[in-house]
């Protein structure tokens, strides 16, 4: 074989997956792997521990690139293991929300597509945040929506999807809420029941809740909830629908670079969709370094962003007659 007809082979890029994702999505990410797997050296875990291990070995041995294929569970466990390296992500969604991949426009239903992505190799640097020391790269949350997390079991995933969070969620509301108290590096202090901080806009999916929130500008976007129960779920629902939280009357909306979180026992802290533990005091700060991802130049809107923005601008606006041109 000549040397010709070996450098004319494109590269194959490690990449980690969980090979238990029984979703109709972890599916077809599974088939468009072995349908390529000319493009890449394919290392399935059985746990998150061992992605995260795979991902800090290939960094020490100079990889470029590692991609993470399933959801925002794989997607934490590489990039803790690429923290502090210069080795950049490369993005499969194949989860069920991919929220981290939509936050940077990329498609988050289309694997091919979200190949294309990384074949362009357009690096962007992100803020890379921790808690307690664990990374997380979009958002994370202590109290209501890690309880949540806490309680929805994997079968019930399964079979309702993103409606097992929900019919977890009403359990939750009838439980007794943590009292938490949020201590920022600035000297701020803010009492409530739960709290959310993001690094980025999204949660949840394709839902705009940190309005404020830019993953390059080194702070946490923090949300305090006030009140439980079903004020909390009505305040949420409406900064959905609003694009932001900040107008609901019994929540803090504020930005920091760096909490700290006491609760009056342990309560659940998730990370980017996933349950990290129990605590009673938490510190959210940055890392040492930003994350290296590959991402598109110019992220588009999804359709079903682009139609909830067209509801909540409707009626649209009237068309001044002279704007009107003439036959």
């Amino acid at each position: 074989m000549s040397d010709e007809l070996i450098m004319s082979h494109p590269r194959r890029y490690p990449l980690i997956f969980n090979p238990r994702a029984r979703s109709q999505k972890g599916y077809r990410a599974r088939q468009f792997l072995m349908e390529h797997a000319n493009r890449f050296a394919l290392y399935a875990t059985n746990t998150g521990q061992e992605a995260v291990d795979l991902a800090k070995k290939f960094a020490a041995d100079g990889e470029p690139v590692v991609i993470a294929a399933g959801g925002d569970g794989t997607l934490n466990a590489v990039v803790s293991g690429l923290a502090g390296s210069h080795t950049a992500l490369g993005v499969m969604p194949a989860g069920t929300m991919n929220v981290f991949a939509r936050e940077l426009g990329i498609p988050a239903n289309s694997l091919p597509k979200a190949f294309e992505v990384i074949e362009q190799g357009l690096i962007r640097e992100v803020d890379l945040f921790s808690a307690n020391g664990a990374p997380f790269v979009q958002m994370a949350g202590v109290g209501f929506d890690a309880m949540v997390i806490e309680e929805t079991k994997w079968e019930s995933k399964k079979m309702l999807g993103p409606l097992a969070y929900l019919l977890s969620a009403v359990k939750v509301l009838g439980e007794t809420p943590p009292k938490i108290e949020v201590i920022t590096a600035e000297g701020r202090r803010e009492t409530g029941v739960a709290m959310l901080c993001g690094n980025g806009s999204l949660y949840g999916g394709q839902f705009k809740l940190f309005h404020k929130a830019n993953n390059l500008d080194s702070k946490l976007d923090v949300i305090v909830f006030k009140e439980a129960g079903y004020r909390l779920v009505l305040d949420s629902l409406h900064g959905i629908a609003l694009g932001g939280i900040d107008l609901a009357a019994s929540t803090s909306y504020f930005q920091s670079e760096c909490i700290t979180v006491k609760s009056d026992r342990e309560v659940p802290v998730e990370i980017d969709g996933e349950l990290l533990g129990r605590f009673d005091e938490i510190t959210f700060c940055e890392t040492s370094s930003r994350l290296r991802v590959i991402a598109p130049e110019n992220p588009c809107g999804t359709p079903f962003v682009d139609a909830v923005k067209s509801l909540l601008q409707w009626p649209p606006k009237k068309v001044e007659p002279s704007a009107i041109p003439a036959n």
